[in-house]
C-alpha cells in the first residue's frame, strides 16, 4: 500500500485555518483509549479486544476467546450469531402507512423561540459556535419555511398481527416477557413494541414536501434524554444519545449537512448533538450551480452521529424529504400540468401540500429478539450500555428489534417492512401511480418485480425452508411477473427519458422512482377490481457481504418473497402520462478523458487490524481532522481530497476485493459514472448497473469493480465525507473527510 499523506481540515478556508488542528483518534480510542498495550490487546490474529473481555472471562491469557465467546478468526469478536424473529401468522392484513406532509411552523410561534432562526453569528446552533454559510437572500430566495423535529423515545409496532415464536429450523419455541414470564412452544403471541428513537418519534419520521426555490430550516432538538413512557432503551443507539441529521444528498453548507465529523472539527470537540441540544439546519433547495439540469426529486434524512450511524438509523431516525419543481410547472405534483408524471397535488394555507397518488416507500429489514440469542458486542464494553449486562441473554427484549453493532460482514434483518409495517397491504385505484422507492436498511440490497400468484403467499417454515432461507418469511413460489415499472428519477432526479424495467436493484440509501400503471398487465389484459398484485423481493442476500452465490442473473427461482400487496380497486379520474423526454443531463466535458491522468483514487477495503477499523480506505482509517490523500495515479501524484470552490474532478472508487459489494455515497453533489471496469459507460452502461446513465450520489461497487466518476464541487466550502452506506462499514472506519477551498 502507498504511504499516505493527509492534511488538517484546518487548511480548507480561512476560519478553519484560526483553528489548531487536533489529533483525533479512531473510534475505539474514544473509549479506550490509546491503542497498545495500554488500552486493548493485540491477539495474534491482528484483532482488537478490549481489556473488559478479558476482566469478564472471555478471553484465555493469551487473548483468544474462552467458550464463552469465540476463536478470532476472521477477526470476530463476538459470536456471530442472530435471533430468528417470530414468524408472523397474519401477513398482508395491515395497511400501508402512506405519510402526509409535515406542517411549517406558523410564524408567530418560531419568532417567539427564545433563539429564533436566522442569519448571523452563533445562530445556527445551541453551542452558537456556528453561522449559516449562506442565508436565502444571499441568492435572492425567500426566508425559509421553518419546521420543528424533536428526537423523541417512543415505541414502534410492526405488525398487528399475532406471531409465532420458531427456531432457525422452523419449530415452534419457547418465548418470554418484560416481567419474565415463560411461555410454552406453540403459543402464539402478540407483539410488544419496540423502543425507537425517532423524528417526532415515528417510524419511519415525518415527510417534508419541498420545492425548488422556496427554502427550508428544520430545527432538530434533541429530547432523547426524556423517557415519559419509561421505555426500555435496550443495548443500541448511540450511547450518549447525541445525534446529527444528514440531508441525503441535498446541495447543503457543511454546518446543515450533517458531516458526522463536523462537529468534532469546528469544535468544542462533540460527536454529535447532545440531550437538550437543538440545531438549525438550513436547506436552500437550491441547484448545484444554479443549473436547472441538477434539480433532483427525492432525499431522506437520517441520522449521521460518528460509530453510530448505524444503531441510530436501525433505532429509527429516518425522514423523507420529496422536492418538487415548479420552475414551469415541470414537477410540482400536478399531473395537469408540466410533465404530467401522477399526482394531484393538494396546496394547504400554511404553505405545506399534499400529493395524491405519489407515495414514498422506505423499504427496512429487521430482527426481533428470541431471548435466547447471546448479546455480545465490541460496543457492550462498561460504560456504554451499563443496564444490560452482555454479554448475556436478554428474555426482557423478546420481540423487540435486536441488533448488533458490529456484524463483519453487515448486519441483514429477516422481517421486511415498508413503512414501518411488516406485509401491509395498500388497495390502489385503477390508474397510474407514482412510487419514490427508499432502502433505509443498514446493509441489504433488493431487487424488485411485480408478480401475481395464483396460489398466494405460504410461510418459508411450511415449505421446509431453515436458517437463512428463512429471510423474509414468506414466499410465493408460483409468483410470476404480470406488470413493468416504468423508471422516472434515481439518485439524481428526473430521468432524461423514461426507461421501461422488469426489475429494479435498490441498494442501501439509493432512490428510485416509478410509475406503475394499474390498469392493465404487462400482456395488455385489463385489471379488474380485487385483482392482487405483489412487490416482490427477488434479491437473496444471505448476509451483508452481498447476494447470495447465483448472480443477479440468474437468481433463485423460489426466492420470491412478497413484500407489499396491492389490491386493485376501482377506476379513478387519470390525467397523469408518461413522457417522452423528462430532464437533461448536465452536460459532460468532451475533454473529460484528458482528466484521468490526474484523477483522485480511493480504495475500500477490509482492514487487517480488525475491530473499529475493520473496513479502511486507501488502507488508513477515518480520522475527523484530516482529508484524505489519493492513491498515486497514472501522472505520478497522490493529491489530496482538497478541491477548489467552483472547479471539477474526475474520482476513482475501488473496490478493494474480499468478496464485498460496497454502496459508497459521497456527499454534497451528485456526480457522472464516466467508466466502469476500465470501459466507457457514457453511452451504453453496464448491464448490471443501468442507473450509471443517470446522475447519483452513491456508487454501487460489485466485487473487485472500479468506477470512475465526475463531479463538481460548486457554491460552498468547507469539509465533508464519503463513505460506505453498508453502516457497519461506515461505523468501522470505510470513510474520509474531503473538503472545498476557496
Amino acid at each position: 500500500m502507498e504511504e499516505q499523506n493527509s492534511a488538517p481540515l484546518g487548511a480548507t478556508t480561512d476560519r478553519l485555518q484560526d483553528q489548531a488542528s487536533v489529533p483525533f483518534a479512531r473510534r475505539t480510542l474514544l473509549r479506550l483509549g490509546a491503542v497498545g498495550a495500554a488500552g486493548a490487546g493485540i491477539t495474534t490474529a491482528g484483532a482488537f479486544v478490549g481489556p473488559s473481555l478479558a476482566r469478564r472471562g472471555l478471553l484465555n491469557p493469551d487473548g483468544v476467546f474462552s467458550a464463552a465467546g469465540t476463536a478470532l478468526g476472521d477477526t470476530l469478536f463476538y459470536v456471530e450469531a442472530f435471533p430468528t424473529s417470530p414468524l408472523i401468522l397474519e401477513p398482508f392484513k395491515d395497511r400501508l402507512s402512506i405519510p402526509k406532509a409535515l406542517e411549517p411552523e406558523p410564524e408567530s410561534s418560531y419568532l417567539s423561540w427564545t433563539d429564533t432562526p436566522g442569519p448571523g453569528d452563533g445562530r445556527q446552533n445551541s453551542m452558537r459556535n456556528e453561522r449559516h454559510q449562506k442565508w436565502p437572500n444571499e441568492i435572492s430566495y425567500p426566508d425559509p419555511l421553518v419546521y420543528k423535529i424533536e428526537l423523541l423515545v417512543r415505541g414502534h409496532s410492526f405488525t398487528t398481527s399475532k406471531v409465532l415464536p420458531i427456531t432457525r429450523d422452523g419449530l415452534p419455541a419457547k418465548s418470554f416477557d418484560a416481567d419474565g414470564k415463560i411461555y410454552r412452544e406453540g403459543e402464539e403471541r402478540t407483539l410488544p413494541v419496540s423502543t425507537i428513537y425517532g423524528f417526532n418519534g415515528t417510524f419511519p419520521g415525518p415527510m417534508i414536501n419541498a420545492e425548488y426555490g422556496k427554502p427550508v430550516l428544520i430545527r432538530f432538538i434533541n429530547s432523547l434524554d426524556e423517557n415519559p413512557f419509561n421505555l426500555d432503551r435496550q443495548d443500541f443507539g448511540a450511547p450518549d444519545a447525541s445525534f446529527l441529521t444528514h440531508l441525503h444528498n441535498a446541495h447543503t453548507a457543511p454546518e446543515s449537512d450533517g458531516n458526522p465529523h463536523y462537529s468534532m472539527v469546528m469544535g468544542p470537540k462533540k460527536v454529535g448533538y447532545e440531550t437538550g441540544t437543538w440545531v438549525d439546519n438550513l436547506y436552500l433547495n437550491w441547484p448545484a450551480g444554479h443549473d436547472d439540469r441538477e434539480k433532483q426529486s427525492f432525499f431522506w434524512f437520517h441520522d449521521h452521529r460518528m460509530d453510530h450511524t448505524g444503531a441510530n438509523v436501525y433505532k429509527g431516525m429516518v425522514g423523507l424529504y420529496p422536492i418538487y419543481d415548479p420552475k414551469n410547472g415541470m414537477d410540482m405534483g400536478d399531473e395537469r400540468r408540466g410533465l404530467r408524471l401522477p399526482g394531484v397535488r393538494k396546496d394547504h394555507s400554511d404553505g405545506s401540500f399534499d400529493v395524491d397518488y405519489d407515495i414514498p416507500l422506505a423499504f427496512f429489514d429487521a430482527r426481533l429478539d428470541d431471548g435466547v440469542t447471546v448479546h455480545q458486542d465490541i460496543h457492550d464494553g462498561e460504560g456504554d450500555y451499563p443496564d444490560a449486562h452482555n454479554p448475556s441473554t436478554h428474555p426482557e427484549w423478546w420481540g423487540k428489534t435486536f441488533f448488533k453493532h458490529f456484524p463483519n460482514h453487515g448486519f441483514v434483518g429477516d422481517i421486511f417492512t415498508v413503512n414501518g409495517t411488516a406485509f401491509p397491504v395498500m388497495e390502489v385505484k385503477r390508474r397510474k401511480y407514482r412510487f419514490r422507492f427508499l432502502d433505509a436498511s443498514v446493509a441489504r440490497i433488493y431487487d424488485f418485480q411485480l408478480m401475481s400468484s395464483t396460489q398466494g403467499p405460504k410461510s418459508a417454515v411450511s415449505l421446509g425452508y431453515k436458517d437463512e432461507d428463512l429471510q423474509g418469511q414468506y414466499r410465493i413460489e408460483d409468483g410470476q411477473q404480470c406488470m413493468k415499472f416504468t423508471q422516472i428519477a434515481s439518485d439524481g432526479g428526473l430521468l432524461p427519458f423514461p426507461i421501461e424495467r422488469d426489475n429494479f436493484e435498490l441498494w442501501p440509501a439509493k432512490r428510485r422512482e416509478v410509475v406503475i400503471d394499474f390498469t392493465r398487465y404487462q400482456d395488455g389484459t385489463p385489471t379488474t377490481k380485487g385483482d392482487v398484485v405483489y412487490l416482490t423481493n427477488v434479491m437473496k442476500m444471505p448476509d451483508g457481504r452481498m447476494w447470495s452465490k447465483s448472480n443477479r442473473f440468474s437468481p433463485d427461482p423460489r426466492y420470491k418473497v412478497p413484500v407489499l400487496k396491492f389490491v386493485i380497486g376501482d377506476l379513478a379520474e387519470d390525467n397523469s402520462q408518461i413522457p417522452q423526454q423528462m430532464r437533461a443531463l448536465p452536460p459532460l466535458p468532451s475533454s473529460w478523458k484528458s482528466m484521468m491522468d490526474n484523477r483522485s483514487i480511493f480504495e475500500v477495503q477490509r482492514g487487517g487490524a480488525g475491530g473499529e477499523v475493520e473496513w479502511l480506505i486507501n488502507g488508513q482509517p477515518f480520522t475527523p481532522d484530516t482529508v484524505a490523500a489519493s492513491l498515486k495515479n497514472p501522472s505520478g501524484k497522490r493529491p489530496l481530497a482538497i478541491q477548489k470552490k467552483g472547479s471539477f474532478n474526475l474520482w476513482e472508487i475501488r473496490n478493494g476485493g474480499g468478496g464485498w459489494v460496497h454502496p459508497f455515497h459521497l456527499h454534497m453533489e451528485e456526480h457522472r459514472t464516466v467508466m466502469r471496469n476500465g470501459k466507457d459507460v457514457t453511452q451504453r452502461p453496464d448491464a448490471g448497473h443501468p442507473d450509471d446513465i443517470s446522475r447519483e450520489d452513491l456508487v454501487a461497487l460489485d466485487p473487485g469493480e472500479s468506477v470512475i466518476i465526475y463531479r463538481g464541487f460548486r457554491d460552498f466550502v468547507g469539509p465533508y465525507v464519503a463513505h460506505c452506506h453498508n453502516l457497519a462499514h461506515e461505523d468501522h472506519a470505510m470513510m474520509f473527510g474531503w473538503a472545498i477551498s476557496p
